[in-house]
This record gives structure tokens, C-alpha cells and sequence, in this order.
């Protein structure tokens, strides 16, 4: 299978990329436009591979992911390329809309262009795969789950240009009859995690004995997915997945964000010496608009594809937090040269 990944030097896209690999006669072109939070060590973690290649472009380019689309004639385009990070999305929504929904419609533009020229084989075999978020369903009370079903209710700039992508790759389907999935995931967490997010922020600085800063009261929850059950959860719908369906990928944990803090201050005393890091945690301002509750659904691929998370959160945080003291020079040299943790998002 030949597969055109966008935004594999990505957190997600790179642990896909890394488990697609250990399947024999698998070949990638991983198409990253090496933002600042692409990784190629992520990638280059998995070791040299016969079929695996690179090329920067950005999938708003037309001309570019025409010629590449053409020059490598994929099995499948697997759509992880995207602006993520919730705080900058407030602060600069544009560059959402600009990657998230122009770059998917002309992704999808030139993915169907190449589909109606394929052979019927080749047509049958094809597949292009977006990979989205739970936050498109909006929030939750302190009860309830998101099914596939769910209506859409985004509630951030990010979120929102999210939703529009997945209603536009329906519609591709819809409409042009392209073979698409979709796939709309809770939280990950795992290694090679920009340190942007609340787990690496977190662990980098209880490492470090900053403040914790803990939105509003901590008592948001999240559905925490570890990020190597999510690739496999994904190369399992694009091999087994039913055209036109999307699937929900959760990791059964649920969590108050205040809790997921209290774990890592414990564990990283348990690793690195006891200083009660617990004592660490600052409450701040809260996130506009901030989602109190997310929590998946994730009965129909257990049912129809016989997948289920492999790592309990405790297991899977314990070894991420291992992770990060184990790969400091890493993530150092982000804080020296790229992102030193700032706050974001408070825009009004």
C-alpha cells in the first residue's frame, strides 16, 4: 500500500507514520510543511526505512499537491496536516481557516481529480482518510458521550475549522463519490508532543519546579487516548473501515484536568525526587470559552472493527513521563529556540 501522509512530522501523524512502517511493502511520502512544531526525529526514531520519503510543501499549495499526489500515485491520503493548538487558535484564527479548511478542500480537490482518473481497481482500492478531533461536537454536561452521531456544536476557532473540514469531506463523498473516512479522536498524550499542550507542559515543568498553571479550577475533563493506540486505531480504519463512515477513537480515561496534574506531580517526585510538586500548581485565568467535559463513545469500532485502547492512562502516563526525563536534550532545545511554555490564548 502506498500511502500520501500530510502532516507526518506532526505529534500524531509521526507515531502513524512509525507504525504503518513495521508492515512490510508499506511505502509513504510523508508531505510536512515544517511548521514549528514539526518533528523529524519523531519519524526518524522508527529507523531508516526503504519506503519512506519526505517533501516539504504545504497543503494549500495546489500546484504542489497536485504534482505530488501525481508523482507518487497513492493507495490512500491520510490528512493530518493541520494548526491544533486550541490557545492559538485564539489568538490568530485566521491561520486555521487558511490550513484547516482551504488546505483540506484542495487536498480534496486533487485527491478526487486523481481518484476519476484511476483505473476501476484503482478506484476500489483508494481511500482518503481525515483524521479529526472531538472537540468539533462541542461540550458535555457531567454526563453523556459523543457518538458518530453527535451534531456538530464547535466552540473554538480551531474546533470550528475542524468541523468545516470533516462537512467537507462528507460532502466530497457525497457529492463526487470519493472513498473517504473519517475519524474524530479524543486527547492524545504519549512521546514526541510538542510541549504546548497540558501533559508535556505539565511534566516539563514540574521537571523544572515552574509554576503549574492550572486553567480556571482544573475541573475540565478529558478523554485521554495514548497517542500509539490511536495509530493503530487508524491504520485498522483505513485498512477495515466502511467507505463514507466516520469512527470514533477514545481511550476509555477520563480525567479532571486538575487530576491529570496531581498524577504527573507524583510521578515526577516518584522519578526524579520527592519535593511535593503538587505545591506547584498555580491557578490562572481560564481559557475563553473553554469546553468543560469531552468524552467518546468508542463502541462502534470495538464493535464493527474490533478495536480497543491497549494502555491504561496510568500506565501510559507513567511511561510519557519517563519519556520526557529520559529525552530532555529534546525538548530543551524547543524552550531555548522555539516556544519557552508562554501563556496563549487570553486574546479577547
Amino acid at each position: 500500500m502506498r500511502l500520501l501522509v500530510t502532516g507526518g512530522y506532526g505529534f500524531i501523524g509521526s507515531a502513524y507514520i512509525r507504525h504503518v512502517l513495521k508492515t512490510p511493502g508499506v511505502e509513504v511520502l510523508n508531505i510536512d510543511k515544517m511548521t514549528y512544531a514539526a518533528n523529524p526525529k519523531a519519524v526518524e526514531a522508527a529507523g531508516a526505512a526503504p519506503g519512506y520519503r519526505f517533501v516539504q510543501a504545504d497543503i494549500t499549495d495546489r500546484t504542489a499537491m497536485r504534482a505530488q499526489i501525481a508523482a507518487f500515485k497513492p493507495d490512500a491520503v491520510v490528512n493530518f496536516a493541520a494548526e491544533t493548538h486550541v490557545d492559538r487558535s485564539i489568538d490568530g484564527p485566521s491561520l486555521f481557516v487558511h490550513t484547516n479548511v482551504m488546505g483540506t478542500a484542495i487536498l480534496l480537490e486533487e485527491a478526487a481529480a486523481y481518484w476519476k482518473a484511476l483505473d476501476d481497481a484503482g478506484k476500489a482500492r483508494f481511500r482518503f482518510h481525515h483524521i479529526s478531533t472531538d472537540e468539533v461536537f462541542g461540550t458535555l454536561g457531567s454526563d453523556g458521550l459523543f457518538t458518530e452521531t453527535t451534531p456538530y456544536q464547535p466552540n473554538s476557532p480551531y474546533s470550528a475549522s475542524k468541523a468545516a473540514a470533516d462537512h467537507l469531506v462528507r460532502a466530497w463523498n457525497h457529492t463526487y463519490g470519493l472513498p473517504v473516512l473519517v475519524t474524530n479522536c479524543s486527547n492524545n498524550y504519549g512521546p514526541w508532543q510538542f510541549p504546548e499542550k497540558l501533559i508535556p507542559v505539565m511534566i516539563i515543568k514540574a521537571l523544572l519546579g515552574e509554576a503549574l498553571p492550572v486553567y480556571g479550577k482544573g475541573e475540565n475533563v478529558r478523554d485521554w487516548l495514548h497517542v500509539d493506540d490511536h495509530a493503530e486505531a487508524l491504520w485498522l480504519v483505513l485498512r477495515k473501515g466502511v467507505v463514507g463512515e466516520s469512527y470514533n477513537v477514545g481511550g476509555n480515561s477520563e480525567r479532571k484536568n486538575l487530576d491529570v496534574v496531581h498524577t504527573i506531580c507524583d510521578l515526577v517526585d516518584q522519578a526524579a525526587g520527592p519535593k511535593s510538586r503538587r505545591n506547584l500548581v498555580t491557578y490562572v485565568t481560564d481559557r475563553p470559552g473553554h469546553d468543560f467535559r469531552y468524552a467518546i463513545d468508542a463502541s462502534k469500532i470495538a464493535r464493527e472493527l474490533g478495536w480497543k485502547p491497549r494502555h491504561t492512562f496510568e500506565q501510559g502516563l507513567a511511561a510519557t513521563v519517563r519519556w520526557y526525563l529520559d529525552n530532555r536534550p529534546w525538548w530543551q532545545e524547543i524552550r531555548d529556540k522555539a516556544y519557552s511554555q508562554q501563556r496563549l490564548g487570553l486574546s479577547k
